[in-house]
């Protein structure tokens, strides 16, 4: 690739974003990347480390936005890209040995809680979900004093979706010193935002369906890490399973990582100004945003993010006509701009009561609805929401 992670690295991730994965410069090169479609390779004799040989080992369509990641991230090695979100947290959750301890945050993505309760229940390994904005309390279930230490600390932050912040850099020291290793799912953050390998994760994953190829039109998922054994490791779970991804896929991906900069701005900025509107309406019972002075989060989101993200929260009070999961609905019913949707950070705004998905924890409350600021005109945002808000009062 054209740019080296030396160079990177006295780069703002700004222009990062831009010049990573690029070809190398030589007469009549192309500026980007080409899609690779071939399921296997010329070769003969024996294959070793680093040859293609076969389709679901590695693509050059992958390389590309594999380094770009991983210099986004300030990893020392190329990352991992998977055909999903959930590949890639299966492949994560591999590191698990055998009857070992996963602590895992009660409220994170549900795809990967249910994944983690599925291998519990057959006893490939023992769960542990904790509050993971209760630095304490994951401690404790970390290395317990009547059982047996964690094997895996896995970290959302902020969490999905009820926007707890961890404090990442005190739980990884604590992991390691019980032995375990730090997954990270940096998905709602991006690395513009929150980079977890500088503050003690040895994983780091992502979605890539979500903000990295932000336009709601790819299925991915993607690893980070420095530490080559961890990387083989998942590397040849990838190549097993065969969660690979495909080479149009992988080629969206980067020319949607191209305007992430550019979108997290506009993004985080309209979240901002929504969250503090939204703060003081009544029909707004309560409202989680880091970037709220008064928010839990906040303190601890600003020693460890460059940002607040763009997602946001809010629970509806419901009256004596309703409750507020049926105000919930009635309201994301009444929007014409927003789009009532399952997924995040795409360029559309996006809007649902995550209750009404019978995998999500209990514990979320059910007038909770989630919302993914887009990159629309602010004041048509606001006005949208405002005129579905009246609505209830009807």
């Amino acid at each position: 690739m054209s740019l080296s992670r030396e160079h990177a690295a006295d780069l703002s991730p700004d222009t990062v974003v831009v010049a990573a994965g690029r070809p190398e410069r030589s007469h009549d090169q192309p500026v980007n990347p080409p899609i690779v479609l071939s399921s296997t390779y010329f070769g003969t004799g024996a294959l070793s480390d680093g040859d293609r040989g076969y389709g679901r080992y590695a693509n050059p369509t992958w390389d590309p936005f594999e380094e770009a990641l991983a210099q986004l991230e300030g990893a020392e090695l190329p990352g991992l890209l998977y055909a999903s979100g959930l590949a890639a947290v299966s492949s994560a959750l591999s590191l698990v040995p055998a009857g070992g301890v996963l602590v895992m945050p009660t409220h994170s993505y549900a795809g990967s809680l249910v994944m983690a309760t599925e291998l519990a229940a057959k006893g490939i390994l023992e769960l542990r979900t904790v509050d993971i904005a209760d630095t304490d309390a994951v401690k404790a279930q970390l290395a317990p004093a009547d059982g047996k230490p964690a094997s895996m600390l896995w970290i959302e932050s902020p969490t999905n979706p009820m926007l707890g912040i961890a404090d990442v850099r005190a739980l990884a020291a604590a992991a390691h010193a019980a032995g375990a290793i730090v997954v990270t799912d940096n998905t709602f953050s991006t690395p513009l935002v929150q980079q977890p390998l500088t503050l003690g994760s040895d994983v780091v994953l992502h979605s890539v369906t979500k903000y990295l190829a932000g336009h709601s039109d790819v299925v991915l998922g993607a690893l980070v890490t420095s530490n080559a054994g961890l990387r083989a490791e998942l590397l040849h779970h990838r190549i097993i399973h065969g969660g690979i991804a495909g080479p149009f896929e992988a080629w969206l991906a980067l020319r949607g990582l191209r305007t992430l900069a550019l979108r997290i701005e506009r993004s985080q900025a309209s979240a901002a100004t929504l969250a503090e509107r939204l703060s003081t309406h009544p029909r707004v019972e309560s409202i989680r945003f880091p970037g709220l002075r008064d928010d839990p989060g906040h303190e601890r989101a600003k020693s460890q993010m460059k940002g607040f993200g763009s997602i946001l929260c809010i629970q509806l009070a419901g009256d004596g006509t309703r409750s507020g999961a049926d105000a919930a609905d009635e309201l994301v019913r009444a929007l014409r701009l927003w789009i009532p949707a399952t997924s995040l950070g795409g360029v559309e705004s996006l809007i649902e009561r995550r209750r009404r998905h019978t995998a999500e924890p209990l514990s979320v409350p059910d007038n909770l609805v989630r919302m993914s600021v887009g990159i629309e005109n602010v004041e048509d945002l606001w006005a949208d929401l405002e005129q579905a808000l009246k609505s209830l009062d009807r």
